[in-house]
């Protein structure tokens, strides 16, 4: 298969990044192998499955999930998960009566070791205006109704302190164990934009 045929079932944002890589590679602007180690570190070291471990660790381990009320930063860094972006870390734990939600409203400090780069709605204007002035709206379209009764705590994230959400275990869920467990925790769920699968939601590896 010729590369021409290939790259034209690649979206236009793909091709335009391959252009631009190509280009600064020619130019020497940027190493190849460089490049490379850092696509591989976002890809498979730091990212949302690193969060993820740490709310099963959680939800499995009381020990641990004290520490970690206590004293985020130390117990991520107890699963290996530090570097640039997670070193004032706060966890904040949702149940029945709280729900707690996550935004940037100067710009878009997000705990990378835990949940990789932010994504695109995070760092947009609108959600970082209206997560403030309307919570319950914005989650609503993100499909997350609450009751009314419980309360929702809107957290501005900066350069001193980021926050990660340790969402309410999901029902169903007794037994499973921290591998499982952590199938069912989304991204959205540590930002507080959505919620953990239950376990009828994740497909059966059998």
């Amino acid at each position: 298969m010729s590369d021409r045929h290939e790259h034209a079932h690649l979206p236009d944002t793909v091709l335009r990044v391959k252009a631009l890589e190509s280009l600064l590679v020619e130019k020497g602007l940027v190493d190849p192998a460089a490049l490379d180690t850092l696509i591989e570190t976002y890809e498979h070291k730091v990212g949302p499955r690193n969060g993820s471990r740490v709310v099963a660790r959680a939800w499995s381990d009381p020990d641990f999930k004290q520490r970690l009320l206590r004293n985020a930063s130390a117990a991520i860094a107890e699963l290996g998960f530090t570097g640039r972006q997670g070193e004032d870390m706060v966890v904040l734990e949702n149940s029945e009566k709280v729900h707690n939600m996550v935004v940037c409203t100067l710009c878009s400090c997000y705990p990378w070791p835990v949940l990789g780069l932010p994504p695109v709605w995070y760092k947009s204007a609108p959600y970082r205006a209206r997560a403030v002035i309307d919570p319950r709206g914005v989650l609503k379209e993100f499909g997350v109704e609450l009751p009314e009764t419980t309360e929702i705590r809107v957290w501005d994230s900066t350069a001193e302190v980021r926050y990660l959400v340790l969402p309410m275990r999901p029902r169903d869920s007794e037994g499973m164990d921290e591998e499982a467990l952590a199938e069912l925790v989304t991204r959205d769920s540590m930002i507080g934009t959505g919620l953990p699968l239950s376990p009828s939601q994740v497909p059966s590896s059998k």
